[in-house]
């Protein structure tokens, strides 16, 4: 199957009497030292997506940063040599919705925090970037997590979830998503060109938007945001995972009109999110 503009559907309702927390609370468990643009583009991500609120979860180096750059959000940090559990108990319990893994870094406490989460957080939780790479090295891990997962990989990080070499799945993305997401019980979006979405049933999914200025750093963790936002307004995780894949994409082709392929960054993506959501061509009310 084909995403086309009719997973525009999917889009939460937008209600005439509403407040934020209508929309849903989202955790960004990410960033790390000289690593925060990882933190704010999952986060912005979320927010320019339509949660309510985001909370971001990511250590004090981060803090003067963060605060600057997106000071709607809603900042927790922590100390790496000594975390506390029970903070982090409290904004699992906080977050509708969570992801972790953007600039995560592959650190002790780094790999602490995603066994963690999987083991803790019941809800639906986006994994990409480090957090994938924390899962390679424990893969129990994914099955311990009891509510719904989205896995984000690009290829090289789906190489060492599967142990495959690139050349074995570079043509046939679907395929390799779907015996993944099948054989670990979760919705697997497997980056690339075009992207495929696969969920634990085996059906798959080819998206039909983006463009190869998307390539550029930083357009993954926009992608883990736009997810999140999804599944914090309560849209169901395959919904959140196909329409997030194609906004992201939508973005990109609005972006490349101004910036062109080699000047597009993955903040561009932010800014084009809400025309790419009013795409339908209808209000939302």
């Amino acid at each position: 199957m084909v995403l086309d503009r009719s997973i525009l559907k999917y889009l939460p309702a937008r209600r005439t009497n509403s407040h934020k927390g209508t929309y849903g609370k989202v955790l960004c468990a990410a960033g790390s030292k000289n690593m925060a643009g990882a933190a704010y583009l999952s986060s912005c991500a979320a927010y320019r997506t339509g949660a309510g609120l985001v909370r971001v979860l990511t250590p004090e180096d981060n803090r003067v940063i963060l605060q600057q750059l997106i000071p709607e959000a809603v900042l927790t940090t922590f100390d790496t040599g000594h975390p506390d559990d029970r903070m982090f108990g409290e904004s699992f319990e906080w977050a509708d919705a969570a992801a972790i893994g953007p600039g995560l870094g592959r650190e002790s406490w780094a790999a602490a925090l995603v066994e963690k989460m999987m083991k803790e957080y019941h809800k639906p939780l986006v994994v990409d970037a480090d957090g994938l790479n924390h899962l390679a090295a424990r893969p129990e891990l994914l099955a311990s997590h009891e509510g719904p997962v989205i896995v984000t990989p690009h290829a090289g990080e789906f190489s060492r979830l599967t142990g495959l070499p690139i050349g074995e799945f570079a043509g046939k993305l679907p395929d390799a998503a779907a015996e993944f997401a099948v054989s670990r019980g979760c919705i697997c979006v497997l980056k690339g060109a075009p992207s495929a979405v696969a969920a634990p049933d085996g059906r798959t999914w080819v998206n039909t938007t983006g463009n190869n200025g998307m390539s550029t750093g930083g357009s993954g963790d926009v992608l883990t945001g736009i997810i999140a936002g999804l599944l914090g307004q309560g849209t169901a995780p395959l919904e959140a995972a196909l329409l997030g894949v194609w906004l992201h994409g939508r973005a990109g082709d609005i972006a490349v009109q101004t910036e062109g392929t080699y000047g597009m960054m993955a903040r561009h993506l932010l800014g084009c999110l809400p025309q790419a959501m009013q795409d339908k061509g209808e209000s939302r009310v």
